[in-house]
């Protein structure tokens, strides 16, 4: 069974965000961590890249696939997990922690309605 938090929002690609005034903190769910298997490689973007709601924004490559990363919220990159360069298995270690993938600047304090909350989230994975 997989761990889904109560104060996040996710998509149907299994992202997470954390929202927090004009900042958003994304990684991969621990559903998706644990779909992909071992993670060997995380590609993420530059800071101060801008993208749109459901743009690929990176990559993550495990030992049994590669899967796009999509952009649950329009907005500007403002950090990257450099730790996951030398340590791409947090993500299946802490999805919801040290395994975080990006920050942003959020383009409009409204776009997350389209967004899931946990019980909708566990519906869409069958939990």
């Amino acid at each position: 069974m997989s761990k889904i938090p109560e104060d996040l929002l996710y998509t149907a690609d299994h992202e997470w965000v954390s929202s927090s005034a004009n900042e958003c903190v994304i990684g991969i769910t621990d559903h998706a961590q644990d779909s992909l298997g071992d993670v060997t490689f995380v590609e993420l973007p530059e800071i101060g890249a801008n993208f749109e709601e459901k743009a690929v924004f990176g990559v993550v490559e495990s030992v049994k696939a590669a899967s796009d990363l999509y952009m649950p919220i329009a907005g500007e990159v403002i950090e990257v997990n450099e730790a996951l360069n030398d340590s791409p298995e947090k993500v299946n270690s802490d999805p919801y922690g040290e395994g975080w993938m990006i920050k942003i600047r959020n383009n409009d304090a409204n776009s997350t309605g389209s967004l899931l909350d946990a019980e909708s989230y566990g519906k869409e994975i069958g939990g």
